[in-house]
C-alpha cells in the first residue's frame, strides 16, 4: 500500500491555494506534477554540472555528458529496449512521430496504406495525413465501438496487402481506454506492416517492455511521467532508426563534414541534431527513478482504487455520461452532465480550486463520434486521495445545481 500523504511530501505544488483554497489536480492526463527529487536533480545540473555535453574533454563537460548517458541508460532498462541506441531523445512525443513520418517519406508510396484510428490524440492523425498528402498514400482509419473501445474486426479487414505502417495510441487521452497492444503489433507483423504505438499515457501508469511487445516504435513523454516538459523519447529497433534519414541538420548529428559529403553519426546521436535539453534528459532520468522506487505495480494498483471510488460516486449524480466506462482503462475519467457545456462545469470547478481539463483534448474525432462539444476531463495520479474526489463531488453537484 502507498502512503500517500507521504508521498504528497515530495511535491511542493500540491501544497499551493487556488482561489483562497487547496489545490486539487486532477489534470494529470495533461500534465503530472514533479517531485523535489527531480526538481533537485535539474537544479543541481545548473548549479554544478551546466555545460554541453559530449564535445568538451573538461570536467564539467564530462559529468554533463555521463549524467545524461546514464538517463539513456535508465529509460532504456525501465522501458526494455535491446540497446541504449535505440533511445532517442527528443522534445516530446510531438517531435518523436514526426522524426518518424519524415523519414518514412521515402519508403512510402502512392500504392501503400497507413492505418490510424478513430481515437488517436491530433498528434498521431496529423504527420500522417501530412505523409499522405506528399506522398499520395491513403490513411485509413480503425473505428471505436459506442463504448469507446477499438472495432478489432474492422481492424482485421483493414490489414490488406498495402498497409505499410499502423499508428495507434497505446491509452487513450481522453477515455483512459487500454488497447491491446500486443494483439495490434501481433496482427500487423502478421500482414508484414510495421507499427508505432503512441505511449504518452500508457508510461505513466503501468510497466511496459518494448521486446514483449515486440514494437517497431514507441514515443512518451517525460512531463506525463512526474519529469520535466520539453523532453521525451523515441524508441525504435536498430535496424527501423538505422533505415531512417536524419531529422534535423546540424552539430552532434555528423561524423565528418566536408563541402563535398557529409556522413552522419551512428545511433543514437544521428538523431539527436544541436544541444539537447541536457537537464531535461537528466531530469527525466531521475523522473523514471522516482516511480520505481514507488513502484509502478503499486501505482497502477492505488490508481485502481482511485478510478473506481470516482467511477461509482460520479455515476450517482444526476444526468452524468461517462465515456468510455469500461473496465480495462486508466484513471481517467471523461463526462458531461445533461446539457451543461463542459467549459462551464470546469470553470466553476476552478472556483473550488479543483484543476480539470475541459474540451476536446485534442482528440475531436471522438467527440464527433459521440456527437458532442467536448467533456470535462478528470485524471488521476498515484499522489491523490479519495478525500480530494469526494470534495470533486461535491463541486460537480453544487455546480450542477448552479447552472440549472
Amino acid at each position: 500500500m502507498l502512503d500517500v500523504y507521504k508521498i504528497r511530501e515530495d511535491f511542493p505544488i500540491l501544497g499551493k491555494k487556488v482561489n483562497n483554497t487547496d489545490l486539487i489536480y486532477f489534470d494529470n492526463a495533461a500534465t503530472s506534477q514533479t517531485p523535489n527529487q527531480v526538481i533537485d536533480v535539474i537544479s543541481s545540473y545548473y548549479k554544478e554540472n551546466n555545460s554541453n555535453i559530449h564535445r568538451g574533454l573538461h570536467s564539467l563537460s564530462a559529468d554533463a555528458t555521463n549524467k545524461y548517458e546514464n538517463s539513456r541508460s535508465i529509460i532504456k532498462n525501465h522501458f526494455g529496449a535491446a540497446h541504449e541506441h535505440e533511445i532517442i531523445f527528443t522534445s516530446g512525443t510531438t517531435h518523436g512521430i514526426n522524426i518518424v513520418s519524415s523519414g518514412l517519406e521515402k519508403f512510402i508510396s502512392s500504392k501503400d496504406e497507413l492505418i490510424v484510428s478513430e481515437m488517436e490524440h491530433h498528434s498521431n492523425i496529423v504527420p500522417w495525413q501530412m505523409l499522405c498528402e506528399k506522398t499520395g498514400s491513403k490513411l485509413k482509419v480503425i473505428p471505436i465501438n459506442d463504448d469507446g473501445t477499438l472495432d478489432m474486426d474492422e481492424y482485421k479487414s483493414l490489414l490488406t496487402n498495402q498497409v505499410k505502417f499502423v499508428f495507434i495510441n497505446h491509452v487513450s487521452n481522453t477515455l483512459g481506454i487500454v488497447n491491446p497492444i500486443k494483439e495490434i503489433v501481433d496482427l500487423a507483423h502478421k500482414n508484414k506492416s510495421k507499427v508505432l504505438i503512441d505511449g504518452a499515457q500508457g508510461a505513466a501508469h503501468f510497466k511496459i517492455n518494448l521486446q514483449e511487445l515486440d514494437v517497431d516504435y514507441y514515443v512518451a513523454s517525460a512531463h506525463k511521467l512526474c519529469g520535466p516538459t520539453g523532453v521525451g523519447f523515441l524508441y525504435g529497433k536498430s535496424e527501423l532508426l538505422d533505415s531512417l534519414p536524419p531529422y534535423q541538420g546540424g552539430g552532434e548529428m555528423i561524423s565528418t563534414v566536408t563541402f563535398n559529403k557529409t556522413e552522419y553519426a551512428d545511433l543514437p546521436h544521428k538523431f539527436e541534431a544541436g544541444t539537447p535539453n541536457i537537464a531535461g534528459v537528466i531530469g527525466f532520468g531521475a523522473a523514471i527513478n522516482y516511480m520505481n522506487s514507488i513502484g509502478f505495480d503499486n501505482i497502477e494498483a492505488y490508481e485502481k482504487e482511485l478510478l473506481d471510488y470516482a467511477t461509482e460516486n460520479l455515476k450517482k449524480i444526476d444526468n452524468i455520461k461517462i465515456y468510455g466506462d469500461i473496465d480495462h482503462k486508466i484513471s481517467v475519467i471523461s463526462f458531461n452532465i445533461g446539457n451543461h457545456h463542459p467549459s462551464d462545469i470546469g470553470s466553476i470547478l476552478d472556483q473550488y480550486g479543483i484543476a480539470v481539463r475541459t474540451g476536446q483534448h485534442c482528440t475531436q474525432p471522438i467527440m464527433d463520434h459521440f456527437n458532442i462539444p467536448g467533456t470535462v476531463r478528470a485524471s488521476f495520479s498515484f499522489y491523490n486521495t479519495k478525500s480530494e474526489i469526494d470534495l470533486f463531488i461535491d463541486a460537480i453537484e453544487k455546480a450542477s445545481k448552479m447552472l440549472g
